[in-house]
């Protein structure tokens, strides 16, 4: 038995699709946006069709933005020796938000996965190969994750890239700050042994 209409049934399920919500949650979420339509709903709603409208794909990084190039790839603050390679748009935003780069970027568009059927086609790594060919590119940084599909694709470009002028390094494996080896995995440690530095 539908406790709602058609509409509200679709806003439910719609709302269902987001990454972190599930029915229940959806229903809430439903639940308050229709409760604070003006203040709200309405503005959300308006703020979904401007995206609609202008968010775009960057030609140059894989950044979404409402321009291309985006804001990134066109900020003259930014350091054009060093591109730093992320899986997706989440990861360029997580390093931004750390301020942890001054460099580009540029968005693979996800990782190999064999076992998923992604392949170097499905990657925007042609690109990363013509890019890291230019001039004042120095250093391509591999901020990818530490899993098998992210390792695996670190190793295929730096393959890829042995005959570009260009030094290839990949962000530091290890134990976290703050944290108590008691409390860490094998892996981790393991990794952070076989990477310690200097004091």
């Amino acid at each position: 038995m539908a406790v709602a209409g058609p509409e509200i049934e679709r806003l439910i399920q719609l709302l269902a699709r987001l990454p972190g919500l599930g029915p229940r949650s959806a229903r809430r979420a439903a639940l308050h946006l229709i409760k604070k339509r003006e203040a709200l709903m309405v503005p959300l709603a308006s703020a979904m069709q401007v995206a609609i409208e202008r968010i775009q794909v960057c030609k140059t990084c894989g950044n979404i933005d409402t321009q291309s190039p985006c804001t990134v790839c066109t900020d003259p603050r930014r350091d054009p020796a060093m591109i730093v390679v992320v899986a997706d748009v989440a990861d360029l935003w997580a390093l931004e938000r750390a301020k942890a780069s001054n460099g580009r970027y540029h968005v693979l568009g996800g990782t190999l996965s064999p076992l998923d059927g992604v392949g170097p086609q499905d990657l925007t790594i042609d690109a990363l190969v013509q890019r890291a060919h230019a001039p004042e590119v120095s250093e391509i940084i591999l901020a990818l994750n530490a899993t098998v599909d992210g390792q695996t694709t670190a190793h295929y470009i730096t393959d890829l890239l042995q005959e570009a002028n260009v030094k290839v390094t990949r962000l530091a494996h290890g134990v976290p700050v703050g944290g108590e080896l008691d409390y860490l995995d094998e892996g981790t440690l393991s990794a952070a042994m076989r990477q310690r530095t200097l004091f």
